[in-house]
């Protein structure tokens, strides 16, 4: 059957939100505290290595990297996910649906090849230290940066091209809380061409997490084999105190990711994949900016420095006539 004979859907109906106002609110208030720590949070990061001179290097400048990218990774998706919540009729145009997919894949697909730079970063720091200066120079930051910016801007547009072109018909429920790859597929008309393209995708997903997987196991592995040559117990913790956070939020992020784009043809209950969406879109840039603060003696140090002078600039001023 030919394209030409269907009529495409123009929005879609997200179904995978709570049917009363009342569970609604309850999800809708905790989302809008998460989203709001995220934003301030991350802004909060990039501040303080933006004022602080010695936390100009590179790990800082990746850490800021990457808390900018969170950013905007959760903006694609959580202010409507919110809006949402609190609407009557849940819906997205099919425009806005296809942005929203290319915009979370796009920032999210920089932070993964953001984490590989990162773990590259750490490896050249503990096993060439007396190298690192040199070769970890501010320009190859910023080249680096650029470069993950440029492979996750580029890498899903073959795929959102694609599924722009592809008629709808039938129902325009999306069984989902945001536009994602699978589940507006199962939603176009589906025929030959279209359940191979669907292989190809979850292909395309694997090479990609995969590859960063490896990339990022082999930099610790390195890592790991020279903090064991490390005589001192003091030496080993500080060693490894470097990749913590990191290694952390490694885990957290390519964790979830991998339970949602290696699956393959294995299905999940609705409850199941809005828990694993949930996870990699909310949960994961929740839980960074707390990783990379709290965990981070001198982000830590540096945050409550200007929280005591602004203490003192408010002083200041209400004492003034």
């Amino acid at each position: 059957m030919g394209f030409s004979n269907w009529t495409t859907a123009q929005e879609f109906i997200f179904s995978a939100f709570p049917c009363s106002w009342g569970d609604s609110v309850i999800c809708f208030i905790p989302l809008l505290f998460i989203y709001a720590f995220i934003i301030i949070g991350n802004l909060v990061i990039i501040t303080v290595v933006q004022l602080n001179a010695h936390l100009h290097t590179p790990m800082y400048f990746f850490i800021s990297a990457l808390s900018f990218l969170e950013i905007w990774y959760t903006t694609a998706t959580i202010p409507k996910m919110l809006s949402s919540l609190l609407s009557e009729r849940r819906s997205i145009t099919l425009n806005g649906c296809v942005l929203q997919m290319y915009f979370f894949h796009s920032t999210g697909i920089s932070e993964v090849c953001l984490l590989t730079a990162m773990a590259f970063d750490r490896y050249l720091a503990i096993c060439s230290p007396l190298h690192y200066p040199t070769i970890m120079t501010s320009r190859l930051c910023a080249q680096l940066t650029l470069g993950c910016c440029v492979c996750g801007f580029l890498t899903p547009l073959p795929e959102i091209a694609w599924i722009s072109t592809l008629p709808f018909c039938g129902s325009n429920h999306l069984e989902h809380i945001f536009c994602d790859f699978l589940p507006v597929l199962r939603l176009a008309c589906t025929d030959t061409h279209t359940i191979v393209m669907i292989q190809v995708v979850d292909i395309v997903h694997a090479v990609e997490i995969i590859t960063a997987v490896m990339l990022i196991f082999m930099s610790y592995v390195g890592i790991v084999a020279v903090i064991l040559r490390i005589r001192s117990a003091e030496g080993r913790r500080k060693a490894f105190s470097t990749c913590v956070s990191h290694l952390t939020v490694f885990l957290l992020f390519f964790g979830s990711v991998a339970l949602m784009y290696l699956r393959f043809s294995a299905t999940y209950s609705l409850f199941w994949d809005t828990a694993i969406a949930l996870a990699f879109a909310v949960l994961s840039p929740f839980f960074n900016p707390i990783i990379y603060s709290l965990r981070n003696k001198e982000i830590k140090e540096a945050i409550k420095k200007h929280i005591g002078q602004a203490g003192i600039l408010i002083g200041k001023s209400r004492n003034l006539p």
